[in-house]
């Protein structure tokens, strides 16, 4: 971590109600009269983190972090209710009209890769740059891959092994909706036990060298009840996103520069993820690390901290 900018606190938090029953945190940190950059955090469900604000310069930029709805600091916590990708568009499209901030730089990894793809492709004209990192479609097949047996399940057979002992009838189970109707069911002795055996697979997974410190710090009970709920909740339902939905309409953000930062032994979402969408976005940037999933890796946290610094020029 000491690739990153020093560590920084929030000059101003509220939240901001987006429906009748949801209410998102919102921070702003850095400089008031700098380049404003919305960071999109993972999961879905996983929520930001001090760290999370690091990336940026804290003289160049103004810095706006938000947990997506149910997660994280916003209200209701947990809630699964009228939560859908389109929604979370509309979300951050609100957070930048409430604070009055004509066009913005993105950035975002795993799926808020997806949510920053997805917002740039409804709202091109508030978008200024992207910085994305471990792309993730939300294609059934990316589904399969890390979370019913796929290629990902082969590479940690064991790790797997553990999360399909986790399941009522292990193997015969290997469904993300099977495991999504346990953990929203009445059981909550099987729902919390699935949830943390859901985030301690994913999480294992995500580094290229075993990192149990970083395992400890994204499975905790609060952490892996909303990101394994909600990560189920969005893939049982196609990342609600219709067929190839994002590849479909690069057509629509062709204009804005980019920049994909993607670990070569990425086991949580596989390196074809960023290579096609690189394919269909021929003036992207496309930088493979020596990394897995994580943004925590070194070589990945280079590129993305070299990205902001070119996103200072546009």
């Amino acid at each position: 971590m000491k690739q990153l900018y020093p560590e920084i606190t929030a000059f101003d938090h509220f939240l901001l109600a987006v429906s009748d029953n949801h209410q998102l945190y919102v921070e702003q940190c850095g400089n008031p009269k700098g380049q404003p950059v919305v960071f999109i955090h993972g999961g879905p469900g996983a929520g930001c983190s001090a760290n999370d604000r690091r990336f940026f310069d804290p003289e160049k930029y103004l810095i706006i972090l938000f947990d997506q709805r149910g997660c994280g600091r916003s209200l209701p916590f947990a809630s699964l209710e009228n939560n859908e990708t389109h929604l979370l568009v509309t979300d951050i499209e609100k957070i930048r009209q409430h604070l009055k901030i004509k066009k913005w730089h993105v950035f975002g990894g795993s799926w808020g890769s997806t949510l920053s793809l997805v917002y740039a492709q409804t709202h091109p004209s508030s978008v200024v740059s992207l910085v994305l990192r471990g792309i993730f479609l939300g294609r059934p097949e990316d589904t399969r891959w890390a979370f019913e047996g796929g290629g990902g399940t082969r590479i940690f057979a064991d790790y797997w092994q553990e999360y399909l002992d986790a399941l009522p009838d292990g193997e015969n189970q290997t469904s993300v909706r099977t495991a999504y109707d346990i953990m929203i069911g009445d059981d909550k002795v099987a729902a919390e036990k699935v949830a943390q055996a859901w985030a301690k697979w994913e999480i294992r997974c995500c580094t290229l060298k075993p990192n149990e410190e970083f395992v400890a710090a994204l499975t905790g009970d609060d952490s892996c009840w909303t990101l394994s709920r909600h990560e189920a909740h969005y893939m049982a339902h196609g990342c609600f996103l219709s067929e190839n939905q994002i590849l479909e309409n690069c057509d629509k953000i062709q204009d804005i520069p980019m920049t994909i930062v993607h670990g070569r032994y990425d086991i949580v979402c596989p390196f074809d993820n960023a290579w096609l969408l690189h394919q269909r976005l021929p003036n992207s940037e496309l930088f493979s690390t020596i990394a897995g999933h994580a943004s925590i890796e070194p070589e990945t946290t280079q590129q993305l901290i070299n990205a902001t610094k070119k996103m200072l020029t546009l």
